[in-house]
């Protein structure tokens, strides 16, 4: 049997085990996809807006089904940086129409050759690693984020 999930619970017991579906970024980001439960449990995905990682679903008397994004590489940019040479990289990443996302620790963009040649180009030290990258995700310190609309015109 497929469930139906249009969104995100509003709430639900933490007490319970949780079950992972796991999701690859192109697929998070999508309204309407389909897809399983770690215990095989199907659920079909007509959102009206997309979900993000740690997103409860789903939850039965047994357990709760939660969405959980495969972490993948990234570039990582420390935020040791004066605030206009973080704008000025923000600006530059964003003018070749890939993705950035700040977080506490430092701006991170997804591990592509054209974002390595142009840090290397601007002389700006980065480093590799993995994690959950969520585009479009600004963060002042450990606060609330704010997120940008992706439409703008040249």
């Amino acid at each position: 049997m497929l469930n139906l999930v249009q969104g995100p619970l509003e709430s639900s017991d933490p007490a319970l085990p949780e079950i992972a579906i796991r999701v690859e970024r192109p697929t998070i980001v999508k309204r309407l996809w389909r897809g399983a439960a770690e215990d095989g449990t199907e659920f079909g995905f007509e959102l009206s807006a997309p979900l993000k990682d740690g997103d409860a679903v789903w939850q039965s008397s047994l357990a709760r089904y939660v969405i959980r994004q495969h972490p993948e590489p990234v570039i990582e940019i420390s935020l040791d940086l004066t605030p206009s040479a973080a704008a000025g990289i923000g600006w530059a990443v964003g003018n070749l129409h890939l993705e950035l996302s700040a977080e506490p620790k430092g701006l991170l963009a997804p591990d592509e050759p054209a974002i390595r040649q142009l840090l290397e180009r601007l002389k700006v030290p980065f480093t590799t690693t993995t994690a959950i990258f969520r585009p479009g995700r600004f963060a002042r310190g450990n606060a609330s984020t704010h997120e940008f609309g992706s439409s703008h015109r040249h």
